[in-house]
């Protein structure tokens, strides 16, 4: 019995065969079904992720993400969020790597990278919300934060709503300049302007940043489109948040996991009486979303490994349509499971033993 690896090369040649678009969409429409299962209880249970903070060029951390289908499977996530890293060491702000294990024997059945893969299930995530909660009609998209996680929140938009016009802004005027480029695949009129021209534009607004710790909110509070729809995806340490309080509590709120973004999400500025509803209920009764349109309304997406767990089902399957992934026997399975160690094959040398 060998463990599944999808590397790095695997993953992009999946999205290169089978195109960002169709991966994106097929990451969308099963994570909108598995929320419409978690809230009829059949989704299995995913507890809030642990883990600690660490020194990473700035203050990081370092995480895991389990998702438990009983009787099936455990997925379970693990990732550094370290915001030096583009800078001091020309690496993605967010790493990790995601695995499966069969819930009944607990065995390796699969590992993958999750960069790739947390990037489109955020995207994806966004947009589940934001087609529920922003106008239909929503055309102007503004992004505040342009690395990484801001190219699938536009990608992941970009799939659900007909947009006319991008406006983007971040506190480094490289990522900013680039940031075009990057998206140039999904063929939008991408404009850099000041924050505030930003907010006060948007129909949908997302957030992705890394502000530091105490150091937000992101933008002043002004006067936005009073339909605004707001996606925060950057506060995922406790104290570190994006948005001005005053404009979330004027906002009806929804989360996708309520433990989560009272600890370390926008949240951590409301308590919980300040939760208007679980994205997953939502999804399962659309229409007690819908009135809320015409108001502005914020998703407080913190990431939680539901999301992670219907993505590496999506890579997988991919995978295995194109025989992508290489098998290997990563755990030791002996014919006798009483067995310790590995038979001694001939030609092994025997340390602290002398020849002849």
């Amino acid at each position: 019995m060998t463990t599944v690896v999808l590397d790095a090369r695997d993953i992009a040649r999946i999205i290169g065969t089978v195109g960002r678009h169709e991966v994106m969409d097929q990451v969308t429409d099963r994570l909108l079904a598995a929320l419409r299962a978690l809230a009829k209880g059949e989704a299995g249970h995913t507890p809030a992720r642990g883990g600690f903070t660490r020194e990473a060029n700035g203050l990081g951390c370092l995480e895991w993400m389990p998702h438990h289908e009983p009787g099936k499977s455990v997925t379970l996530k693990t990732v550094a969020y370290s915001p030096g890293n583009p800078e001091h060491c020309s690496l993605p702000t967010i790493l990790g790597t995601v695995a499966r294990f069969d819930d009944v024997t607990g065995r390796l059945e699969a590992l993958a990278d999750g960069v790739v893969l947390t990037a489109i299930r955020t995207g994806a995530a966004s947009a589940v919300a934001s087609r529920l909660l922003a106008r239909p009609d929503s055309r102007i998209v503004g992004l505040i934060g342009a690395g990484a996680q801001a190219v699938t929140q536009l990608h992941g938009l970009s799939r659900v709503f007909d947009i006319a016009e991008v406006l983007v802004h971040d506190v480094d005027p490289r990522h900013a300049a680039s940031f075009p480029q990057r998206v140039g695949f999904l063929g939008l009129d991408v404009r850099i302007a000041p924050a505030q021209e930003v907010v006060a534009a948007a129909d949908i607004l997302c957030t992705a940043t890394s502000v530091e710790v105490g150091a937000g909110p992101v933008f002043q509070d002004v006067d936005v489109r009073e339909h605004l729809h707001i996606n925060a995806i950057g506060a995922d340490l406790p104290g570190k948040t994006e948005l001005p309080k005053d404009l979330l509590e004027r906002s009806f709120v929804c989360t996708d996991h309520v433990e989560q973004a009272l600890r370390e999400g926008e949240c951590q500025q409301l308590g919980a009486d300040g939760i208007g509803a679980h994205l997953a209920d939502l999804c399962a009764e659309p229409a007690l979303a819908h009135p809320y349109r015409s108001r502005t309304t914020v998703f407080d997406s913190t990431g939680f490994a539901l999301e992670d767990h219907v993505a590496l089902d999506v890579l997988l399957e991919l995978g295995a349509e194109l025989g992508l992934g290489t098998r290997i026997d990563i755990e030791y399975h002996p014919a006798d499971a009483l067995e310790v160690y590995p038979p001694i094959q001939a030609g092994d040398r025997l340390v602290g033993t002398t020849a002849g």
